[in-house]
């Protein structure tokens, strides 16, 4: 099917924005015109019992991070969550109002984490941070309300692959155990000859290719291993005795290919998948709560199986 009728309207305000191609600009000046792409397209707002910032302590200094409590009595489950943004322009705000849906929808805590960016800090800084994080909300459980059995991990497109990197670090590492992660068209590979990178390179769909692979430029550091397996994540020799999973992706982006090939690989490891290409749907739909209607379907779908998971 073509692009659905509404992203094509929200398409048509962000390109009145004539906002440069990121290798064009400072990663400064891109994160701010992505402050000002979302002030003009605004979704539906959520209310959550409570929303609060913070620091922590991670590996390199302080972790801002943003915590989503439901309006709800006694213990919650945990749910971290990792923003988009190429490893370089996302912020808390980017992925504001996904999770205080999944707050809502699971009855989960949500942390979401401010993670160290590119290009100022390279790979492995942000899942470092990101797997940093899960483990403070854990050895925090009593603070925070939580019940630290209960975890599940999410992000969407470089996010999704902080969220899959966590999922494996947790399991390299004997710990936390992760129940489910939600990944949201993720980033699993280095490696951009698959046919959706050639069907959507252009700007026409939104994300393209030579974004992508600037984004991997910012993010790896030189001489650094592209496919090592916390960044290309579907190079892991062995992806076996991973949390159950939740695949988000749209038809039309040059990542759809790349996602469904992760869901195949943890499929064919023995693991519990889930895989929806959402037709007619564009890189970020999920974010787009009000104005997209598959925006709801999609995260209604991935609460369904967190719950599921945890419960």
């Amino acid at each position: 099917m073509p692009l659905h009728p509404q992203v094509v309207k929200l398409m048509n305000i962000i390109a009145e924005l004539n906002i440069p191609a990121v290798w064009e600009i400072s990663p400064e000046e891109s994160r701010g015109l992505v402050k000002k792409r979302r002030e003009l397209i605004q979704g539906d707002f959520i209310p959550v019992g409570n929303v609060y910032d913070r620091t922590i302590l991670g590996p390199a200094g302080e972790i801002p991070v943003r915590i989503y409590v439901p309006d709800t009595d006694g213990t919650t489950s945990l749910l971290m969550h990792f923003h988009g943004g190429g490893w370089v322009i996302g912020d808390l705000d980017t992925a504001d109002s996904t999770c205080r849906m999944l707050a809502n929808g699971i009855n989960a805590t949500v942390v979401s984490v401010d993670y160290r960016m590119a290009p100022e800090t390279k790979f492995p800084d942000a899942p470092d941070d990101c797997y940093a994080a899960t483990v403070w909300a854990v050895e925090n459980a009593a603070e925070l309300s939580i019940d630290g059995s209960k975890i599940a991990v999410a992000g969407t497109s470089a996010g999704g692959n902080l969220a899959a990197a966590v999922a494996l670090m947790a399991r390299d590492k004997s710990g936390p155990a992760i129940s489910h992660q939600i990944l949201y068209y993720p980033v699993i590979d280095y490696q951009f000859d698959r046919a959706s990178y050639n069907n959507f390179a252009g700007g026409e769909y939104g994300l393209t290719k030579q974004a992508i692979e600037w984004f991997w430029e910012q993010y790896i550091p030189k001489g650094g291993d592209p496919h090592h397996p916390y960044a290309s994540v579907i190079r892991v020799d062995d992806l076996s005795g991973l949390a159950a999973t939740t695949i988000i992706a749209a038809e039309f982006d040059p990542l759809v290919d790349e996602a469904v090939d992760y869901g195949e690989a943890l499929k064919t490891a023995g693991n519990d998948v889930v895989t929806t290409v959402y037709e007619g749907m564009n890189h970020g739909f999920n974010g787009n709560i009000g104005l997209v209607d598959a925006a709801r379907t999609a995260n209604e779908q991935a609460i369904a199986r967190v719950k599921a998971s945890l419960g």
